[in-house]
């Protein structure tokens, strides 16, 4: 495909509850959307990146800057281009995964659409649905999070994350195994909140019988990750850390983990995504699909990812719900035994519902 014209769509969507995590408390996602537009289709992508730094070190204004100096008069350059030949093409530039990802994803979804295929089918998907869990944020009180996690429980999620940080994590891990008993799915994520000083404290949380702690300590810190894991019984499980197949590798056969995170902003595509779950499935290393509060975009995108041999994990593919009144797509919505259905239809095989997104539009320019 030759790309004619891309447009830079930037959007605010309120939260229905502020989300803390670790490193800060959204309460708006602002979200980049990139289309593209071809002879064939139209596709649309979503960057996952927050507003500030602080999730990694990319952000939305940046993304932006070198999505339309750096990546699109590349990518304009060339007259037969496929979704697999995006990563090539920008790899002379370095790092800025999540807006490459963009626009891999966006390119992809024209490629499909004009081709009538699914996302999932692409991808390799064997599920038409998948089991999904819910991440709980950090709360004030542990009434408050047994409120929530009451709820989302109600709603049919079959998994509970919970993001905690130092100060926060034995008593709320504690207040929700007891609550619910040994049988409910547990995880918890750090988000790199810890340090290898906090070892002795990590490995306390061992007698709550948890799938995995996420991402404890500096994602730069493997060495760490590899220590911690032989200090402890609970699994090890890598986000921030894995941003690529070759990471992904390394981080498995050194020990700092035993369970892979996906998240395919991070990793630059869902096609590098598809390569990290190839190389787990290898490993025997089982994985799961994160969450970057994503749109109905980026969230139907990830429930085709899901569906793959190799997630056996419920993901963070949570409803729309989840986080906002009024989504840029249909909704997408997680049934009573805690599934979601993975979009059959072209590409994404969901639409974006112009009304709704005039109204939440922030800024919008061609460029190209």
């Amino acid at each position: 495909m030759k790309i004619d014209r891309v447009e830079l769509v930037r959007v605010a969507l309120p939260l229905v509850s502020p989300f803390r995590t670790s490193f800060g408390i959204e309460t708006t996602r602002d979200a980049l959307l990139v289309r593209v537009l071809t002879a064939e289709a139209e596709g649309w992508g979503e960057c996952v990146a927050m507003t500030e730094p602080v999730y990694s070190s990319e952000y939305v204004d940046g993304c932006i800057d070198v999505i339309r100096r750096f990546f699109l008069p590349v990518l304009s350059a060339h007259d037969d281009l496929r979704a697999s030949g995006v990563a090539p093409a920008l790899a002379h530039l370095h790092g800025h995964r999540m807006a490459k990802a963009a626009l891999e994803m966006a390119v992809l979804d024209a490629e499909l659409r004009a081709a009538g295929r699914s996302f999932a089918t692409e991808l390799g998907g064997v599920r038409d649905r998948v089991a999904c869990g819910v991440s709980v944020g950090i709360m004030d009180t542990i009434p408050e999070l047994l409120d929530a996690v009451d709820g989302y429980l109600a709603e049919g999620y079959v998994r509970i994350k919970l993001k905690i940080e130092p100060g926060w994590d034995l008593a709320p891990v504690r207040a929700v195994r007891e609550r619910y008993g040994d049988d409910l799915m547990l995880q918890v994520d750090a988000n790199t909140a810890y340090t290898r000083a906090d070892t002795a404290l990590l490995g306390r949380l061992d007698e709550f019988g948890l799938l995995l702690i996420e991402q404890p300590l500096d994602e730069e810190d493997l060495h760490g990750h590899a220590l911690l894991a032989a200090a402890v019984t609970t699994p090890i499980c890598l986000d921030e850390s894995v941003t690529s197949a070759r990471s992904a590798r390394d981080a498995i056969e050194m020990g700092a983990c035993s369970v892979v995170n996906i998240k395919p902003g991070r990793v630059g595509g869902y096609l590098e995504a598809k390569e990290i779950h190839d190389v787990c499935v290898e490993l025997e290393v089982p994985v799961w699909c994160g969450g970057m509060v994503e749109t109905g975009l980026g969230r139907a995108a990830n429930v085709a990812l899901a569906s793959l041999p190799g997630f056996t994990l419920p993901g963070d593919t949570s409803s729309s719900s989840r986080f906002f009144a009024q989504d840029i797509t249909a909704p997408l919505s997680v049934d009573q035994d805690g599934h979601m259905t993975v979009p059959t239809g072209p590409g994404l095989g969901v639409d974006v519902l112009p009304d709704v997104l005039e109204d939440l539009l922030v800024s919008r320019e061609w460029v190209g």
